[in-house]
């Protein structure tokens, strides 16, 4: 408080300004940020020579934690569509810190029983996306706030591995306790961020005029969203399965990745998320000035689609000596996040906009979600025991291939049923204009 007893925390009497969107997407950026310092930089060591159960221990720590995250989705679908506005953020630090303390007895529980340690540090964590979107949607400006929102996700998994790295290499902390070293250096920021969360307004009568007011939903809510839009809604749900499993190879295997091909250091870590968070992000905020809402899901569709396709070529081209290494690493991360981000924010955004149906778009996220992990499990499953003589960088490449092509049939069933039922349902679904640049019909 100031010494007139007044809060420095604006009021924000224009919730469409620069200063508005650039302060909600600090607070938003900066809480998930922090967020991925409890959860990601275990998969900075690599725990050589240690198995469980015939497991490699790395690959055992990653499926506990993502079955634990997993879990947490499912949990979610209930928890976040029905979650009110009072004590999100409390619920959030609490979340946290059953993380944190699960990354503790990482630490203190002996090898190997210690990987029970990581299902409790993933079981909260996987329900503050839930939390820190519902802050961002049902806003004219959702799109741009939640891409960068997801700027957060693609940075700092890279970031807080970095740092967990030089924990270990510079600082000599062991590999079961750098994860909660890690963490601990991050608690003042969350809170800091976690507070400036907590101070954004909710959306106002224009942006509820626009977007639909984003209500708890009810268990025959959530069925009832399903029943009528159910083959295209499985199609999204399955290339997300797709992505999810992809991306999260990707991400915990880059040290093993990038260091098959002779850059795995600390640096590169750190650097390599960098252009993958501006070259996927900046055009899918711009996606906020497009009008039409039919022409914006649209938009995002064709975005995965895009994506899926130049994965693969992409792949192709690196096999063809048509780019070096790091240069596939990036690219590759770059049509991936184009992909994946649309899901966490504008798809289901502009969808509930488009149907005009009663609800959140925090539901279909963890519908989508829960799913998605469960693909990451098997595909850590199918590693380890179909497929464990190929190294990790081996297996990414053929899994890169499936995903492409699987992914654009996935993609274009969706995109044909989306524009058969909206031409169906046209007449009964009234739209109000919004703001914006592009002027295409509804």
């Amino acid at each position: 408080m100031d010494e007139q007893g007044k809060s420095p925390i604006p009021s924000f009497s224009d919730r469409r300004g620069f200063r508005f969107g650039l302060y909600c997407t600090i607070a938003a950026f900066g809480t998930y940020f922090c967020m991925y310092a409890f959860r990601k930089p275990f998969a900075a060591g690599t725990y050589d020579g240690l198995s469980f159960g015939g497991i490699d221990f790395k690959i055992l720590l990653i499926i506990s934690q993502v079955a634990g995250y997993t879990l947490s989705k499912f949990i979610g679908i209930k928890v976040i569509s029905e979650m009110s506005k009072s004590n999100r953020i409390f619920m959030l630090l609490v979340l946290i810190g059953i993380a944190e303390f699960a990354l503790v007895g990482l630490g203190v529980v002996p090898y190997p029983y210690n990987f029970i340690c990581m299902f409790l540090n993933g079981l909260p964590l996987g329900m503050i996306w839930g939390i820190v979107f519902s802050y961002l949607e049902g806003r004219q400006s959702t799109e741009a706030l939640a891409a960068g929102l997801s700027a957060s996700f693609i940075v700092s998994s890279g970031v807080v591995k970095a740092v967990g790295k030089y924990l270990m290499t510079d600082w000599g902390v062991p590999e079961f306790w750098m994860p909660a070293m890690t963490g601990g250096l991050f608690v003042i920021p969350l809170f800091f961020f976690a507070y400036l969360l907590s101070r954004v307004p909710t959306p106002d009568a224009r942006d509820i005029e626009e977007r639909t007011e984003r209500v708890p939903m009810t268990r025959a809510d959530r069925w009832s969203m399903l029943r009528k839009f159910w083959l295209g809604l499985l199609m999204l749900v399955l290339a997300h399965m797709l992505l999810t499993a992809m991306r999260d190879f990707r991400d915990k295997f880059a040290v093993e990745i990038i260091g098959a091909m002779g850059i795995g250091d600390a640096k590169h870590l750190a650097t390599s998320e960098l252009p993958v968070m501006l070259l996927a992000l900046i055009p899918l905020g711009c996606i906020m000035f497009i009008r039409s809402h039919r022409a914006a899901f649209s938009v995002v569709l064709c975005t995965l689609l895009f994506g899926f396709a130049i994965a693969g070529i992409s792949t192709l081209a690196w096999q063809a000596d048509l780019l070096d290494g790091f240069a596939w690493f990036i690219i590759v991360g770059i049509v991936l996040y184009l992909a994946y981000v649309p899901y966490h924010s504008m798809l289901f955004e502009r969808f509930i906009a488009l149907f005009r149906e009663k609800g959140n778009a925090g539901y279909l996220i963890y519908v989508a979600d829960a799913t998605g992990y469960l693909s990451s499990v098997a595909v850590l499953l199918v590693k380890n025991f179909a497929a464990g003589e190929l190294t990790p960088l081996d297996f990414f490449v053929k899994l890169t291939y499936f995903v492409s092509i699987a992914g654009v049939v996935s993609i274009s069933v969706a995109l044909a049923y989306f524009v058969i039922r909206r031409a169906v349902s046209r007449p009964a679904i009234e739209q109000p204009e919004g703001p914006g640049l592009f002027e295409t019909g509804q």
